[in-house]
């Protein structure tokens, strides 16, 4: 095998795995914000969990990606490890769309692809159709990645020491080895068997082995997810875990029945693909697949439970009052750039609901004065500004990542949250202050102006409530609501500040007082509005 044959293949290889990831990426960059809502919201039981994970694995092309966005997922919360096992189940089958497609030999219109997808990127102004012709030039670079491996392998046949190297695999579990070992280093089953399809292709290997190479594949499948899960929590690794044990157990069952009747399967596949080699691993690919699903979703209930013995114990709880400490995002969740965004919002809202504590929490002390209520407001803000500034630190470092696109019309509408949800804990702060004020001075409150005060509060509890609802659920469900609370509240201010300097017309109140009292409704006055801009922030992101 002379020189210019090794680097044509390693040439072919460097285009179809950069197409691979040009089409993946944008994929993702275009509809990932819609596939993540679609697994969000139709993994309800593990049926749906699979079909949801065929079609999500077959659209991005990588069930890598399918299952390290699963993993992010059940990190974060936002699905346990049953809908986990289901969606995982499911990308095992998408994963075989790439060779299908590969079998069909399309890399001989894979200029004509190409140039589609430049056309689109150079001449359209749209974003979303750019990002299109982004996907389309990913696709037509694959495959002329495949046109060229085709090429090589074509000398290939020439060698006698390559055909020698071949001819020496003959034993299946030196097949399954290999197939584990090339899918790890690449990354990605579909690669490594769309290769084994050109190479049956050129009759560089036979069909028998092929099929022990894929149940390898398989495994090494697995290393994406493994790697992924080792910074995340518990259920992060039982995530990744379900993924390992279907593949490991599915290819030793499948392993079994190979060792006795290869011969018979590769037969009756021949049938089915009129002999056409390379479209018989494709599809003994998808067989082996569908198979292992099969077998093996009466038992998800089972796998899940093996997790839990792989995996042992549990994580740290983060509550909300620990200091200090991100529970969804940092350094060592998993991250992923199409559940980002989840995470920073249910950061968002934990901080939220920090202020919101901390707010009723001072409020509490203004009236009690109970000094070390005033000293745990103290507490907790410095830990609403250790957030504040850890959660704009990570919007920006994923902000110069592949962020799908409506996630990043978002970006910057995260920021004003971050920043209003800060204030509110400002104005929780200078509550306090006022309360500290109380007690140095000896300044007291009447009965009405509690009475009003506490009305308040009630009215800016129940609008922060909504605005976090309207936030986190990107629902308009009580966008009347707010406005309505928004508008009483600002009326609520000015008619308490008149009371209040009736009050100190007719003696009722000391001046010390009224200063008080009146910073206060202000300042809750205040909270309301940022409580509103946080409720309307991402509304006008998607237009």
């Amino acid at each position: 095998m002379n020189l210019e044959i090794v680097l044509s293949m390693a040439g072919g290889l460097g285009l179809f795995l950069f197409g691979m990831r040009v089409m993946s990426e944008s994929i993702e960059k275009v509809a990932g914000a819609k596939l993540r809502q679609i697994l969000e919201q139709l993994t309800t039981n593990r049926f749906m969990g699979i079909l949801v994970g065929i079609i999500f694995t077959a659209i991005i092309q990588s069930s890598s990606a399918c299952t390290v966005m699963v993993v992010s997922f059940v990190n974060s919360g936002l699905m346990n490890l049953y809908q986990a096992a289901g969606v995982i189940f499911g990308a095992n089958i998408g994963t075989t769309v790439t060779s299908l497609l590969v079998s069909f030999k399309l890399e001989r219109i894979a200029p004509v692809i190409l140039l589609v997808g430049v056309i689109l990127v150079m001449f359209c102004k749209k974003q979303k159709i750019t990002k299109f012709g982004e996907i389309i030039i990913g696709f037509g670079i694959l495959f002329m990645g495949l046109s060229t491996m085709s090429g090589a392998m074509s000398g290939m046949k020439d060698s006698p020491a390559v055909m020698n190297l071949f001819a020496s695999l003959k034993t299946p579990i030196l097949g399954v080895l290999l197939g584990a070992v090339l899918t790890a280093v690449i990354q990605s089953s579909s690669v490594t068997v769309s290769i084994m399809v050109l190479m049956a292709n050129q009759g560089l290997l036979g069909l028998d082995m092929c099929m022990f190479i894929i149940l390898g594949c398989n495994i090494g499948a697995c290393t994406s997810a493994l790697l992924a899960s080792l910074t995340g929590k518990k259920d992060a690794k039982r995530a990744a875990s379900i993924h390992l044990l279907f593949n490991v157990i599915g290819t030793v069952i499948v392993y079994l029945i190979f060792i006795v009747n290869v011969h018979q399967v590769v037969e009756l596949i021949s049938r089915a693909a009129h002999q056409d080699a390379g479209r018989v691993v494709a599809y003994a690919h998808i067989v082996i697949k569908l198979f292992q699903v099969v077998i093996m979703s009466p038992f998800i209930g089972a796998i899940v439970r093996l997790t839990y013995l792989l995996v042992p114990g549990d994580d740290k709880k983060i509550g909300y009052r620990d200091l200090h400490q991100l529970k969804y995002i940092g350094e060592k969740v998993v991250f992923n750039p199409a559940t980002a965004m989840v995470e920073v919002i249910k950061e968002l809202d934990r901080m939220a609901s920090l202020a919101s504590e901390n707010l009723n929490r001072a409020m509490n002390a203004l009236i009690t004065l109970d000094e070390e209520e005033i000293e745990e407001v103290y507490t907790v803000e410095e830990n609403i500004d250790f957030l504040s500034h850890a959660i704009s630190d990570y919007l920006v470092k994923i902000n110069q990542t592949t962020l799908p696109i409506e996630d990043l019309k978002s970006i910057g509408a995260l920021f004003h949250v971050v920043n209003d949800i800060e204030r509110i804990g400002d104005h929780a702060e200078n509550i306090a202050d006022a309360a500290k004020n109380r007690i140095d001075t000896g300044v007291d409150f009447s009965k009405d102006a509690q009475a009003e005060l506490g009305m308040m509060l009630d009215m800016v509890n129940t609008l922060l409530r909504f605005s976090l609802e309207m936030f986190v659920k990107s629902s308009d469900e009580h966008e009347e609501d707010i406005n309505h609370l928004e508008e009483a509240i600002d009326e609520k201010e000015r008619e308490l500040q008149h009371k209040h300097l009736d009050r100190l017309t007719k003696n009722e109140c000391t001046p010390e007082a009224g200063v008080l009292f009146s910073d206060i409704i202000s300042g809750l006055e205040r909270v309301a509005d940022h409580a509103t801009n946080i409720a309307f922030a991402t509304m006008g992101a998607d237009t």
